[in-house]
C-alpha cells in the first residue's frame, strides 16, 4: 500500500537484477570524451594548453567554437543550454558547446558518406541518420558466455533475490527544518516505545491514535516493502534491522518513525541462468560506450575544432 507520507509499501516485491539496457544515446557517451575546456579562438595551441579559460565573460557574449570551418551560433548554443543544468552558467555553456560540436561531427560525417536513411518508427532524420552511422562505424565485439559467466563468478553477492520486509509504523509527522518540533516528536516516540514495551499488543492501537500516515487506518501496516519502495534514508535504516520491534525510533524527513518489522525474508542467491541475459546486457553496454567514446575522440582527433579544446584521437581507436 502506497501512503502520502512517502513509506511505499505494497504486496510483493521485484526479484532479480536488473531490466534489459538499451543502446546508450550519443549524448550519454559525450560526457566521457574529457577533458573539455574553452579556449580563446585568438591563442595559440600553447596558450591553449597552459590556460584554457571561457571566451565569454558575460551572458551576453558567446565563444566563437568552429567545426571544421562551420560555426557553431550563439542562437544554437542558447537554445542547447536548457538541456545542460549545471552549477555555474560556465559549466553549462562548455556542456552545451561540447555537444554541439559532436552533433556537427556526427552531421559532417553522415554527408561525407553519403548516407540513405531509413527513418524507423518514433524517430526525425538527424535520429535516423545518426543511428545508421553508428551502427555502420562502430564495431563492437559480442560478449561471450565465458565472459559473462567469469563476471557472475566474480560478482555473486551482487545477483540476489530482493529482500522483503512486512513492516507497521507509527509516524509523528513533523517538518524536516523544525528543529523544536523535531525535537518533541522525538521524545513522544520514545514514549510510544515505552509503551510498546509494556503494551506489545497496542501497536495498531497507538498508530490509529498517533500516526500521521494514512496506513494508520491498516493499524500501521505498510504490507510487504522491497527496495525502492519507500525513501532512501529511512530505507538504508529498514533493511538492517533484524524482526521484531526497532528500539529506537527512525528519523526521515517526514519526521519520526516508530517501526516493527513482523516479518523479513532476505533475498536468496539467485543460478547464472536467471541472470545471464542481464549480466550480458550490462557488459555490452560497457563495451557499446567505450567503443562510442573512442569514436567520436577520433573523428575529433581528425577534425579541425577551433574555440573549444576537446580529447581527440589522432589514430583510429575502434578496430
Amino acid at each position: 500500500m502506497a501512503s502520502g507520507c512517502g513509506c511505499g509499501g505494497g504486496n510483493g516485491g521485484g526479484g532479480g537484477c536488473g531490466s534489459s539496457a538499451k543502446a546508450a544515446p550519443v549524448t550519454a557517451a559525450v560526457a566521457e570524451v574529457e577533458p573539455v575546456q574553452y579556449a580563446p579562438a585568438q591563442a595559440a595551441p600553447e596558450a591553449v594548453a597552459e590556460a584554457p579559460e571561457l571566451i565569454a565573460s558575460s551572458e551576453q557574449e558567446w565563444p566563437i567554437i568552429s567545426v571544421n570551418g562551420v560555426s557553431i551560433t550563439p542562437q544554437a548554443m542558447a537554445q542547447e543550454l536548457q538541456y545542460h543544468p549545471a552549477e555555474s552558467r560556465e559549466d553549462a555553456l562548455y556542456q552545451a558547446a561540447r555537444a554541439l560540436v559532436i552533433r556537427e561531427l556526427l552531421q559532417q560525417r553522415i554527408a561525407e558518406l553519403g548516407l540513405s536513411l531509413q527513418v524507423g518508427a518514433g524517430e526525425n532524420e538527424e535520429e535516423a541518420a545518426t543511428r545508421l552511422l553508428l551502427e555502420q562505424e562502430v564495431q563492437v565485439p559480442q560478449c561471450d558466455e565465458a565472459t559473462c559467466l567469469r563476471y557472475y563468478e566474480s560478482n555473486r553477492a551482487r545477483f540476489h533475490s530482493a529482500p522483503l520486509l512486512a513492516v507497521r509504523h507509527i509516524l509523528l509527522e513533523c517538518a524536516p527544518d523544525d528543529a523544536e518540533a523535531r525535537s518533541l516528536a522525538h521524545v513522544q516516540a520514545e514514549l510510544l516505545l515505552e509503551r510498546l514495551d509494556q503494551f506489545p499488543g497496542s501497536f495498531a492501537e497507538l498508530a490509529q491514535k498517533y500516526s500521521a500516515c494514512p496506513s494508520k487506518e491498516q493499524g500501521g501496516s505498510l504490507g510487504q516493502i522491497s527496495k525502492g519502495q519507500t525513501v532512501p534514508e529511512l530505507e538504508r535504516q529498514l533493511f538492517a534491522l533484524p524482526a521484531g520491534l526497532c528500539g529506537k525510533p527512525l528519523e526521515s524527513r517526514y519526521g519520526w518513525h516508530v517501526i516493527s518489522i513482523d516479518q523479513r525474508i532476505d533475498g536468496q542467491p539467485l543460478p547464472y541462468a536467471a541472470v545471464a541475459t542481464a549480466i550480458r546486457t550490462q557488459l555490452q553496454q560497457g563495451v557499446w560506450q567505450r567503443a562510442l567514446v573512442q569514436y567520436l575522440q577520433t573523428l575529433i582527433g581528425a577534425a579541425d575544432v577551433r574555440g573549444i579544446h576537446l580529447q581527440g584521437a589522432d589514430s583510429p581507436l575502434v578496430q
